[in-house]
């Protein structure tokens, strides 16, 4: 079972591109993209992804490739 990454299509077009590109070279995680997610204050405010089914907050892409990458890490699927 691979690790999944879910983006709002919003947060791509802000910035979040960097970090879906990023993660999509990643062979173990499943990265998809959404019309909308219903986290609009959170798209308004910053960066963000879906990371098996929780949300991961960043203030840049940068940010966001590492938090996602440490919250992975911190919680194991299996």
């Amino acid at each position: 079972m691979f690790n999944m990454v879910e983006f709002c299509i919003t947060n791509l077009a802000n910035g979040a591109q960097k970090t879906y590109e990023e993660l999509e070279k990643d062979p173990e995680i499943d990265v998809l993209e959404y019309g909308c997610m219903s986290y609009c204050t959170k798209c308004a405010r910053g960066f963000y992804a879906v990371v098996n089914g929780e949300v991961v907050e960043a203030d840049t892409p940068d940010e966001l490739t590492k938090a996602i990458y440490q919250y992975i890490e911190e919680n194991p699927m299996w």
